[in-house]
């Protein structure tokens, strides 16, 4: 069962400004900003090593906000603390599935928990992102479909072909073989009966203790403004996924990502490589501070009234 109290990973400032989600919930808040340009998109052992020194046991079932999807990778550190077998639910504009390194980025944290024994499952849903593309889902982590260990359903997106892997059978996919390559189809989630779906997927999973994981890109700018892309999901829709998730689940853990900060890093590389990522586009582009603040503070007290009451 989740804490009642939640608790802000503070890596950014992005949630300490929302006044009106501090004031409501009382968050327990981890002062986290000065490892925070070294722990933004990846994590060296030292970082790593110091966050985990800052994660106090008792609030591990605890529904934790990050601040920018940057950080995201954290994800991975928090799921670490659970040894019982558990089913990952991740909503996310991006599949964060990438097999090159490094290994605990905020691209490639899905593969790092797919290695974790106990994690019997992870499914991704409100995928909209290049990342399952043609070209870039050569690097995806195609062999978790095997056994239905990895599930992926996107809110939208277009067939794409793999070159030279092999497709393992999935349930989440239907494919067409070729000599030399595979087409991928996906199930997309804006063709489903949303609840019917949900419920079928919860009655699926090999364990009724759930961990959630949330990048608020995957909504529509109109709830969330955030260093990435904008997402295809209605917030409606998202809210009534988590209630069925939590009326047919155990929930034991959660976290929360997707605010807005400058991408402050620290080191040559690192900065070249949040310059390249980073989209021109990202949806905060242009608003102001208090806009911002004003709508993912108003999303995160929705989510958490949904979550915690």
């Amino acid at each position: 069962m989740l804490n009642q109290r939640p608790r802000v990973l503070d890596f950014d400032n992005s949630l300490i400004r929302q006044n009106k989600f501090i004031e409501r919930f009382q968050p327990v808040i981890v002062g986290l900003k000065e490892i925070a340009p070294s722990a933004r998109l990846w994590l060296n052992k030292k970082t790593e090593s110091e966050i985990k020194k800052s994660l106090q046991p008792e609030m591990k079932n605890a529904v934790t906000f990050f601040g920018s999807g940057d950080f995201h990778h954290i994800s991975s550190l928090l799921i670490e603390q659970f040894s019982e077998p558990i089913s990952v639910i991740v909503f996310d504009y991006h599949p964060d599935w990438d097999t090159l390194p490094p290994k605990t980025g905020c691209g490639s944290w899905v593969s790092r928990i797919l290695k974790m024994p106990n994690v019997l499952k992870v499914v991704l849903l409100g995928i909209s992102s290049d990342d399952i593309s043609t070209f870039n889902i050569q690097s995806g982590n195609l062999d978790a479909l095997k056994n239905n260990r990895l599930e992926i359903y996107p809110y939208e997106h277009e067939p794409a072909r793999v070159w030279l892997r092999r497709v393992p059978e999935n349930i989440s996919i239907s494919r067409k073989k070729n000599m030399l390559s595979s087409e991928i189809r996906w199930q997309q989630l804006k063709e489903k009966n949303l609840v019917q779906f949900m419920t079928q997927l919860i009655q699926r999973l090999e364990t009724r203790q759930v961990y959630l994981s949330l990048d608020k890109d995957c909504l529509n700018s109109e709830f969330a403004l955030t260093n990435w892309e904008e997402g295809k999901f209605a917030f409606s829709d998202l809210l009534s996924a988590l209630k069925i998730i939590k009326e047919q689940s155990e929930i034991i853990g959660m976290d929360v990502t997707g605010e807005y900060s400058p991408a402050l890093t620290r080191g040559r590389i690192k900065t070249f490589c949040s310059r390249l990522d980073h989209p021109g586009n990202f949806s905060a582009f242009g608003k102001t501070d208090v806009v911002i603040d004003a709508i993912n503070a108003e999303t995160n007290i929705k989510i958490l009234e949904t979550m915690i009451g």
